[in-house]
C-alpha cells in the first residue's frame, strides 16, 4: 500500500522540484532589480503565497465539482468565466490591502502599486490556473487530485514573481528610482 502510494506520488513530487526550479530561474532573472530594491523580497512570498491559496480555493472547488458530476469538461467555459470574475474580485481587494500596505510600511507608493498590481494579476492566473489544470488533466486521463497542486503552484509562483518583479523593473526605469 505506501509503495504503491509512493509510486503515484514521488514522480509528481519529482516533476514540482523541477518547476521549484523554474520559480527560482524566474527570480533569478531579477537580481539586478533585487539588488537596486531590496524591500521587494519582503512581498516575494506574500504575491506568491496568495496567488497559490487563492488557486488551491478554485482547484478544490473544482475537483469537487469533478468528483461529484456536477461539472463536465463542458462546463469549463462557464467555471471559467465564473472564477475569472471571483479572481478580479479578490484581487482587487487584496491588491488594496497589499498595496496600502506596501506603501505605508515601506514608505513608496510605486511598491504599493507594484504589489498591488502584481497581487491583481496573480489572482487572475490563479483563478484561470484553478480551472483549467484539473479540467486539462482529466481529458488527458490523469488524476487531477494528484497532480494539479504541482501545476497550479507553479503558475502563482512563477506568475507572481514575474509579475511583481517584472513590473518591479518597469517602475524602476519609467520613475528613474
Amino acid at each position: 500500500m505506501i509503495f504503491q502510494s509512493i509510486r503515484w506520488r514521488l514522480p509528481w513530487l519529482y516533476i514540482n522540484l523541477g518547476t521549484a526550479f523554474l520559480a527560482a530561474f524566474v527570480v533569478g532573472l531579477f537580481e539586478d532589480t533585487i539588488a537596486r530594491w531590496t524591500a521587494l523580497a519582503v512581498f516575494l512570498p506574500i504575491v506568491a503565497g496568495q496567488g497559490g491559496n487563492a488557486g488551491m480555493q478554485t482547484l478544490t472547488v473544482i475537483i469537487r465539482d469533478m468528483a461529484l458530476g456536477e461539472i463536465t469538461p463542458g462546463d469549463g467555459r462557464r467555471a471559467l468565466t465564473k472564477e475569472i470574475i471571483l479572481g478580479l474580485l479578490n484581487g482587487l481587494a487584496i491588491g488594496l490591502v497589499v498595496g496600502l500596505i506596501g506603501w505605508f510600511w515601506k514608505g513608496s507608493i510605486l511598491l504599493g502599486v507594484v504589489a498591488g498590481s502584481a497581487m491583481l494579476l496573480n489572482q487572475l492566473a490563479a483563478a484561470a490556473a484553478g480551472v483549467l489544470i484539473p479540467l486539462g488533466l482529466k481529458s488527458l486521463r490523469l488524476d487531477p487530485a494528484l497532480a494539479s497542486s504541482i501545476f497550479l503552484t507553479t503558475v502563482t509562483d512563477v506568475a507572481g514573481f514575474f509579475f511583481f518583479l517584472g513590473l518591479a523593473t518597469a517602475g524602476l526605469k519609467w520613475f528613474g528610482v
